[in-house]
């Protein structure tokens, strides 16, 4: 197995993804399936609609997200990173919260 570089690494490749902060919260919503960009703005809450666009077309461009009839969806790629380092990215930061938040 080869070391990893800064520049090769598939770790930031994933971290590319999810980036921007609506993203991920976008994925984790289509997650339960197909919405319409006024369901999800109304879903999400405290997202504007030009960041949720924005958000859509970065995902799209990335092949995880498509749009079908006016709705949004994952695709087979998109459902796949929702479901599995993006769930277990959420599930690790409910399990820890406390420790990297600090007191309150």
């Amino acid at each position: 197995m080869q070391p990893l570089s800064t520049a090769d690494c598939h770790v930031r490749l994933g971290v590319d993804l999810i980036a921007h902060s609506w993203d991920a919260v976008v994925l984790t919503a289509l997650r339960a399936g197909p919405r319409r960009r006024v369901e999800l703005r109304a879903e999400l809450g405290g997202v504007g609609d030009k960041v949720l666009h924005q958000s859509l077309a970065r995902l799209r461009a990335r092949g995880l997200v498509e749009q079908v009839d006016r709705a949004y969806r994952l695709t087979a790629t998109g459902a796949s990173f929702a479901g599995g380092p993006l769930l277990a990215l959420a599930r690790w930061a409910e399990e820890h919260a406390a420790a990297v938040t600090g007191p309150a």
